[in-house]
C-alpha cells in the first residue's frame, strides 16, 4: 500500500479517548437534562442494548435488513463497475448515463423512497434504494479511474498486442482499485443510511426500520438509542471488512507489479 494511503488511514483513525470524552460528554448531557425520554444516557442505552442481543427477534431483523441492504450495495458495485466500463469504452454510453447519474445525485431520497414505493414492494424497498445511492458514487470512480490510465501502459499493451484480458488484469484493476475502494468507503455508509429510511417509510414487517418506527411512536427513547447504535456498529464492521479486503488485493497487486 502507497504511503499516502497509509497516511490518510492514520488520519481517519478513531481515538479510545475521544470517544470516551463524547460519551461522558453524552452521559452530563442526560444527568443535566434529567429526562430519559429526552436524551436517554448511555449506560441505560448499553443495558436495553444487552437486553435486545438476548432476543431472537433481534436478530432476525438485523438478517432482515442486512441482507437487503448488502444486497443492494453489491448490485450497485456491479452494475457501476459494468456501466463504468462501457461508459470507458463508447462515447455515446457516457453521454446516455450523464443525466440519470445527476439525477440520482440531485434528488432527496426521502423523494426516491416515496416514489419507488409505488412500485416495489415495502419488503424490497431498501434493496432498490440502497442501489440508487451506491450505483453513481461507484460509477463514477470507477470511471474516473478507467478514463485516467496512466496512457503509456496502454500504448505499451498496444505495441505487444496484449490480449484484453491481461489489459483488465494487470492495467485497468491495478489502477482502479483505489478508485473503487473510495466509492465503496462512502458508498457503504450511505446505503445504510438510505436503505434503514427506507424502512422507516416502508415499515417493512420484521426490519430494523420498522423497530425505529415503534421506538418513535411509543417514545422508546432507549430502544431508539439502541437501534441506532446497532446501525452504526454494523456499518463499520463490515465497512471494515471489505475495505480490508479491498486493500488486500491492492497489496497483493503492486507485489506483483
Amino acid at each position: 500500500m502507497s504511503s499516502t494511503t497509509a497516511n490518510k488511514k492514520k488520519k481517519r483513525t478513531i481515538r479510545f479517548w475521544a470517544v470516551a470524552v463524547w460519551l461522558f460528554v453524552w452521559q452530563a448531557v442526560s444527568v443535566w437534562i434529567g429526562q430519559e425520554i429526552l436524551l436517554v444516557s448511555p449506560v441505560v442505552v448499553l443495558e436495553r442494548l444487552t437486553g435486545l442481543v438476548m432476543e431472537t427477534e433481534f436478530w432476525r431483523s438485523i438478517g432482515f435488513s442486512l441482507v437487503r441492504i448488502l444486497g443492494g450495495f453489491f448490485l450497485a458495485a456491479a452494475a457501476g463497475i459494468l456501466a463504468a466500463g462501457l461508459s470507458a469504452k463508447f462515447e455515446r454510453i457516457r453521454e446516455f448515463f450523464a443525466p440519470a447519474v445527476m439525477v440520482v445525485k440531485a434528488v432527496p431520497v426521502a423523494s426516491f423512497i416515496i416514489l419507488v414505493l409505488i412500485w416495489v414492494p415495502s419488503r424490497n424497498l431498501s434493496v432498490v434504494i440502497s442501489f440508487l445511492m451506491v450505483f453513481p458514487i461507484l460509477y463514477t470512480n470507477v470511471l474516473d479511474g478507467i478514463l485516467s490510465t496512466d496512457p503509456k501502459l496502454l500504448e505499451m499493451a498496444d505495441v505487444f498486442a496484449l490480449p484484453h484480458a491481461v489489459r483488465i488484469r494487470y492495467i485497468y484493476v491495478s489502477q482502479v482499485l483505489l478508485f473503487f475502494r473510495t466509492g465503496c468507503s462512502i458508498g457503504l455508509g450511505l446505503c445504510w443510511k438510505a436503505g434503514v429510511a427506507a424502512e422507516v417509510i416502508g415499515i417493512p414487517d420484521g426490519s430494523i426500520g420498522e423497530k425505529l418506527y415503534n421506538a418513535k411512536v411509543y417514545l422508546n427513547t432507549p430502544d431508539l438509542f439502541a437501534w441506532t447504535v446497532v446501525i452504526v456498529l454494523i456499518s463499520l464492521l463490515f465497512e471494515k471488512l471489505f475495505l480490508a479486503m479491498v486493500d488486500g488485493a491492492v497489496i497483493r497487486l503492486e507485489r506483483m507489479r
